[in-house]
């Protein structure tokens, strides 16, 4: 099995596939998808993920805006970056970078788990200046400072040796091994959704940027810095999530009193795939 997704064959019937196009930005070249015309709204997927998450939500959201979505670094068919440049400020620059290739300045932005935090990153820098940030089931705070240090090395040591990643995606590329992966999370997704995973979890680089951002994340700034955000921020939470306790949401909005939480029952860390109507009409609503 080849180490990278290849577009001509594990992006032949990718979601949304006439939205996509290639970007050169931050020295590499990017998997983007856009869609829909008006003010811009930029999508950040999660840790493991791609623009797949997006499916069913992107359309949606492209009644009102010009919706745009890339992979992340390493993720998907976007070309891999070295492991220094996965951390949280690393992935903002970068993003960043895509965003003025795109002569993108959105006017509303939406991520998911660990997109939540790069879009968080590029407000407070300056980077981008929207009216809202809608976090859904972010993941915006340390584990606590003995566990986060445990974690951080973990995965730098395994993210080391070369032969983990490809044995990683060994085993998660078994639709079977997928499906339970992603049901620890607390979602039960459609069994489409299960295959786009697996298809990008049977790749050694796809899982080797996962785990590469887990080894060089560092939410302790980010956290310090929050009460200085300008923009309205939006905490949806999966009530069931088991990834992202959902108790971290009020924790965040001890830092910043504005913020606005919204639980959603039954649902778990991938709620906007579980539901995305509802996802939809929390990010094109009012008032956060």
């Amino acid at each position: 099995m080849p180490d990278r997704p290849d577009w001509n064959r594990e992006g032949r019937d990718w979601p949304n596939r006439a939205a996509s196009r290639f970007v050169a930005a931050a020295g590499i070249r990017w998997h983007v998808q856009e869609m829909g015309q008006g003010p811009a709204l930029l999508l950040l997927h999660g840790t493991a993920a791609a623009t797949h998450s997006w499916r069913d939500l992107m359309p949606l959201l492209a009644a009102r805006f010009r919706v745009v979505a890339p992979d992340l670094p390493g993720h998907g068919f976007t070309d891999p970056v070295p492991q220094a440049r996965l951390s949280l400020p690393g992935m903002a620059a970068s993003v960043a970078a895509l965003c003025e290739a795109l002569g993108l300045a959105p006017a509303r932005v939406a991520g998911h788990s660990a997109g939540a935090a790069i879009l968080l990153r590029m407000a407070l820098d300056g980077r981008i200046a929207p009216d809202r940030v809608v976090s859904l089931n972010g993941a915006l705070l340390p584990l606590g400072e003995r566990n986060a240090a445990f974690f951080k090395g973990a995965a730098k040591l395994l993210v080391g040796l070369p032969f983990v990643p490809g044995l990683f995606a060994w085993r998660a590329g078994d639709r079977a091994v997928s499906e339970r992966l992603l049901r620890d999370t607390g979602s039960r997704i459609d069994a489409r959704g299960v295959d786009l995973y697996a298809r990008l979890f049977r790749h050694r680089a796809h899982v080797a940027a996962a785990l590469g951002m887990m080894a060089n994340w560092d939410l302790a700034p980010l956290l310090r810095d929050l009460p200085r955000l300008a923009p309205r921020l939006l905490l949806v939470v999966g009530a069931g999530d088991r990834a992202v306790p959902p108790r971290q949401a009020e924790q965040v909005r001890a830092r910043l009193p504005s913020a606005r939480v919204v639980v959603l029952p039954g649902l778990g860390h991938l709620a906007h795939e579980e539901r995305p109507v509802e996802a939809a009409r929390l990010i094109l609503g009012g008032e956060a």
